[in-house]
């Protein structure tokens, strides 16, 4: 770990702004990535306020927080990337896009760098495949919101180093993760048991057993979960559900993980959920009111 001074992360959404404050105030120095100069600008705004939050609640000293903003560096150009000693790839589920990115980053990145990836469901040893490094290839799977959820999931592809898992679990001690470790196969540990729940609670709706209220509010109450599976999946985004569930039915071969296609529907239509303020439920008022109360 004393060799890693600079991470790098590909990927301004909620996950990849989140790894990248989470790396920050943990003394790193921070590259951010993304194609969309807007979305940068957007992650900036939501990790300042973020960090803020953290401050006002006595979780962070202002000293912390203000250290971590310096430490920040947005960027649009991978080439950037050339100082990173330890890389993690946080876009979009899709293994062609995340193949064509690690490919790339093992011809900007220096030799001994480590690449990671923040990948749900996809298999780490085809990622690595690409790459002339398949044993510093990783993959790093961060809750949501990675500066908050404790857990950190770590996967080994065929080819990755004992050096290489070192590194990582010690970064995710690093960052006061607890890891758990899971071998290479579709869906890994969380994703393999959360995802095939959620499918379900949208059979359940689609077939009329009950509301899309009571199947959330029994999971609630009659299991201790925080939130219920069709809520969740609104948060995760619809979409991502979906594309989680066909890498398990791919690569898993059962018919079991066959998506709902009500699910499929949803994201057909455009639903995917808080993001976008419609999914399984309809957040577009309370979204409004939100942007009402900023002006």
């Amino acid at each position: 770990m004393d060799g890693v001074k600079t991470v790098g992360v590909i990927g301004a959404g909620q996950m990849g702004s989140g790894i990248a404050q989470l790396a920050a105030v943990h003394g790193f120095d921070v590259w951010l990535l993304d194609a969309d100069p807007n979305v940068l600008t957007r992650a900036t705004k939501a990790i300042s306020s973020s960090l803020q939050r953290m401050i006002s609640k006595g979780h962070l000293s202002e000293a912390v927080g203000a250290d971590a903003l310096k430490r920040l560096k947005c960027t649009t150009n991978l080439k950037d990337f050339c100082s990173a000693d330890f890389v993690i790839e946080a876009i979009a589920e899709n293994e062609d896009a995340k193949k064509k990115l690690f490919s790339d980053l093992d011809n900007i990145t220096k030799g001994p760098a480590i690449l990671a990836s923040n990948t749900s469901s996809i298999s780490i040893t085809r990622l690595a495949s690409v790459t002339r490094r398949p044993n510093q290839v990783i993959g790093m799977h961060f809750m949501n919101p990675p500066p908050i959820m404790k857990l950190v999931e770590i996967i080994r592809g065929a080819d990755t180093s004992d050096e290489t898992f070192k590194a990582t679990k010690a970064l995710a001690e690093r960052f006061g993760k607890t890891f758990i470790c899971s071998q290479d196969y579709s869906g890994f540990i969380v994703n393999r048991i959360l995802m095939p729940m959620i499918n379900e609670a949208f059979f359940t709706l689609y077939t009329g057993v009950a509301t899309k209220e009571d199947i959330d509010t029994g999971m609630k109450l009659g299991t201790n979960h925080p939130m219920g599976p069709l809520e969740l999946a609104d948060f995760i985004g619809l979409d991502v559900c979906l594309s989680i569930m066909r890498v398990l039915h791919a690569g898993l071969g059962d018919t079991k993980y066959a998506a709902c296609p009500l699910l499929v529907q949803y994201v057909d239509a455009g639903r995917l959920g808080r993001k976008c303020g419609f999914g399984v439920y309809d957040y577009r008022k309370a979204l409004e009111t939100a942007r009402e109360s900023r002006l």
